[in-house]
Formats: structure tokens, sequence, C-alpha cells
């Protein structure tokens, strides 16, 4: 208890003192929502990961998906390093970093309404924002409850209050750049911790040859009849599995605590740097993951579906390990957990005070003051995180269960499409933004309330939420082409940016050539 304690003390002393540190770079809004736009590849790769990757994905997703799936599951860590790191990288990082340096944009429903010039857009993108974006936020604390408990025997409430309120002090204190910092530190200790313990779980069952035989002669005549399925290349399911794979690696493309990580990123020439920091740290974490989820049916006899549901595998899996490697682990997850929330307490902080605050409810609002009201709007969304986490714990609200269910796939559903072409096609048209924003919003709340009267395959908000977002991607090219075209000269300033920067790059070049 004492190691663990000790490590937890150090671990937090950390965060805080980076917060602090870092206060000289969060006065004004630039440096407080995007760090000055001089936030290096390393720094941003990192918190691109750890903002991906939080104790959703660690004890929910891989304990849920490595039961219904077995070793297979490994696929959707495998799409979130292809399509959610690399691809993500290769295809928004550059364009987004100039696009939105040109236009101005701190957030993404300012790149909406600058875009496509749309206050209405904004607005909407804002409320989405923010509707959807708490429920995920109180959704971190879920995975928490049990490690804290395995580990240390603490009220659940208490290590809840706990995390949030050391994540707002250093998110307070240093905006972005404190974030940044300690999402590096956070990731470095992922990237060892999650591949310590999959050496130590799978030492226990023997190595990996052993524990991949025993899940081969593993059963279940509910999922499969087929022998060994669980330690299939394709598992049990696979069509259920590629809408997983689809959802939680396409869906980052959408995310607007995600794609801000461009907006902050010293130059365009770090994309690349970037890209490769990305797709490595997405590898180990997310393959780790879902690889070490994929052995949970070998602690069948210790784990109750039914009774405790998929968040309890990954810690039955751990519960066995020494305390030195749990206090890893509840480091790890405290790690995910605390960078994924600063992430998103800043997004929705910045979203609320430049996007329906300023010049609607508060028309004298310096840069001083903006700064000020996103700090107090930080509290104020830790706060309401950790009385609907509290809330959901104590009294089993499936209401609310079910929103943070959807809010991924709501958010992804509606602002992957009209981001993407934004940035890459100039006929698209305010109207297929709304298509794509009124579509998804719908379609995943129908899925939340009346969820039996969708056909049997987008019953789970997975797959409803994968649908959506490739379903945008149909709707807002096609009501783009029958709607008026958007005016010339919004498009053309919009997109001149990019033929600046083949100009700056060819003078350069010749200039260089010269000398």
């Amino acid at each position: 208890m004492a190691v663990k304690i000790i490590m937890l003390l150090i671990f937090f002393s950390i965060m805080i003192a980076i917060g602090l540190y870092c206060r000289k770079n969060a006065t004004d809004v630039s440096g407080f929502v995007l760090g000055g736009r001089s936030v290096g590849p390393w720094l941003t790769a990192f918190a691109y990961g750890t903002s991906y990757f939080s104790a959703v994905i660690f004890v929910g997703y891989a304990g849920q998906f490595g039961w219904k799936y077995g070793i297979a599951s490994t696929w959707v860590g495998i799409g979130n390093c292809i399509i959610g790191s690399l691809m993500a990288w290769a295809i928004l990082g550059r364009r987004t970093r100039i696009m939105t340096q040109h236009l101005g944009s701190a957030t993404m429903p300012q790149f909406f309404e600058t875009r496509y010039g749309s206050p209405a857009l904004k607005v909407a993108a804002s409320v989405i924002t923010f509707i959807f974006l708490i429920p995920y936020t109180a959704s971190l604390y879920n995975g928490l409850s049990r490690l804290f408990g395995m580990a240390f025997s603490i009220d659940y409430s208490v290590c809840v209050i706990v995390m949030a309120v050391l994540t707002g002090i250093y998110v307070i204190a240093g905006g972005y750049m404190a974030t940044a910092i300690n999402d590096f530190v956070q990731g470095i200790i992922m990237l060892f911790g999650i591949v310590a313990i999959i050496g130590a779980v799978l030492n226990s069952q023997g190595g990996f040859l052993a524990a991949l035989d025993g899940l081969a002669r593993i059963s279940d005549e509910t999922v499969s009849s087929t022998p060994g399925v669980f330690a299939s290349f394709f598992g049990p399911d696979p069509l259920n599995l590629f809408g997983v794979v689809i959802l939680t690696s396409l869906g980052t493309w959408g995310l607007p605590q995600m794609v801000q990580k461009f907006y902050a990123i010293k130059s365009e020439k770090n994309i690349a740097t970037g890209t490769i920091v990305s797709t490595f740290f997405a590898f180990v974490v997310a393959g780790g993951c879902y690889f070490l989820g994929g052995f949970g049916r070998l602690f069948s006899d210790k784990i109750d579906i039914a009774a405790n549901g998929f968040d309890s595998v990954i810690p039955t899996m751990l519960s066995g390990l020494p305390d030195l490697l749990i206090a890893i682990v509840v480091i790890l997850v405290l790690s995910a957990s605390m960078s994924t929330l600063s992430s998103l307490v800043l997004t929705s902080s910045s979203t609320l005070t430049l996007d329906l605050l300023k010049g609607r409810v508060v028309h004298d609002m310096d840069e001083k003051r903006q700064v000020q009201i996103m700090r107090f709007l930080i509290v104020i969304f830790v706060a309401i995180s950790v009385v609907i986490a509290i809330i959901q714990y104590k009294s089993s609200v499936t209401f609310i269960a079910q929103l943070m269910g959807v809010s991924w796939g709501a958010l992804a559903g509606a602002f992957l499409a009209p981001f993407l072409y934004g940035l890459y096609w100039k006929k698209t048209t305010s109207a297929g933004v709304w298509c794509s924003f009124i579509f998804s919003t719908v379609v995943m709340l129908a899925n939340m309330m009346v969820r039996g009267s969708f056909p049997k395959l987008l019953q789970s908000p997975i797959n409803a939420g994968a649908f959506c977002m490739i379903a945008g991607l149909v709707i807002v090219p096609l009501v783009s082409l029958v709607t008026p075209k958007p005016e010339n000269s919004l498009v053309e300033h919009a997109f001149s940016c990019y033929a600046e920067k083949v100009l700056v790059s060819k003078t350069t070049a010749l200039e260089d050539g010269t000398d």
C-alpha cells in the first residue's frame, strides 16, 4: 500500500507542477486554448494519443470486445493505429493546420462558421458539442472505480472527486500547453505500463502460446459453435467487429477534442514527425489494450458478466498481479483518464466561451475576460461530469449510460463529413453540413430512445454511430450538388491559404537553391 500511495503522490505532484510552470503560456486566448500554435510534434502526437485512449478504452472497450471477439479484438487496436492515427494525421493534419490558421479558427464550431459563412452553423455545432461531450466526460470515471476499489478499497466518489480536482488544477493553471506536456508524461507511462502488464498477465497463464492454446479450448454456444473461435483470426462475429473498428477509428476524424490538436502544432513541417510518433503510440497502446482484453475469457471462472458487466473483465485479469504492477496499472489508467478529461473540458469551455457566449451573451469580452470565463467554465464542466458520474454509479441511471454510449457516434457522425469536405472540396454547401448535423444527432438520439425499432444490425449504438459517419460522407456531397452553390468569394478566401503555402514553399526552395 505504501508503494502505491508514494507513486500516486509523485504522479500528482508532477502533474500540478507542470500546470503551474505553464501559467506564463496561458495569458491570452491563443495561448490558453492552442498553446500559441507553437506545440512541437512529439507533444502534439502524445496529446493526440492520450486524448484518444482513456479508461473507457482500457477498462471498458478492451474488456467488452475482448470478451465478445477474443483475440480478434486486436483488429480494433490495429484500426485505431492505421485509420484513427496514421490516416487521420496524413489526411487531416497539414490542411487543418493551414486552413484553421488562415481563417483564425480556434475551435471546430468557429471553423464551420468561417468556412461556410454561417454563424448559425457555429451555434449548432457548439450545442451539439456541449450536449454530447459532457456525458462522454463523465464516462471516463467508470473504469477508475473498479481499479481503485481493487487497489485501495477507496470509495468511488472519493477517487472521482480527487481525479477531477487535480485535473482541473493543472488545466486551469496552464491551459493547453500544460495539458500537452502532461499528456507527454502520461503517454510515456501508458507506453511502458501496457507492455509490462501484457507481459505479466501472459506470464501468469504460462506465456503467449500457452495462453493462446487455452483460449482456443474455450467455447460458448451462445456466441458460436465453431471450435477455437475466440483464438481465430476474425473471431465469432466479423461484421459487428468491423463496426467497432469503424466507430473507434474513423470517429476521431470528427471529434472536436481530437482535431483541435492539429490546430496547435507548431508548423506543417512537424506533421510528418507527429504522424510517425502518433501511429507508434496507437500501435502500442491501443493494440496492446485490445490484445490484452482478447484473453479475458481465460479468467471466466472469476468473472460474472451478468452480475458485474464487462467493466469487470480487465480488473479481474489484473487483480492477481504484484503490488508494484497494480500501482503501475492504477497510474496508467489515471494517466489515460486525466489526459482525456483535460482535453474534453478544455474543448467544452473554449467552445462555449468563444462560440456561444462571446458576442451574444457577453458583448464586451476582451482576451483577459475570455480566459477568465474559460477557467470558470472548466470548473463547472468538471463539477457537472463528477455529479453525473456519481449519480450514475449510485443510482444506476440507465438514461445517462445510454447517452454516454451514443455521444461518440453523434459527435463524429455530425462533424466528420462537413469537416473533411470543408478542407478538400470547394463545392461543399452549408445545406449539406446542416443535413449531416441533423441526420446524425437524430439517428443517435433515436437509437438511444427507441432502439428496438431499428434494424437488428443498427440496434447497437456502435454500429449506429459507424453508420452515421459513413452516411454523412454520402449525404454531404449529394445535398451539396443539388443545393445553391456557396458564395465564390467565401470559398476562394478559404482555399487561398493552400496556394499561398505553395508559393511560399517554392520561393523558399528557390532562395535556398540560389544561396
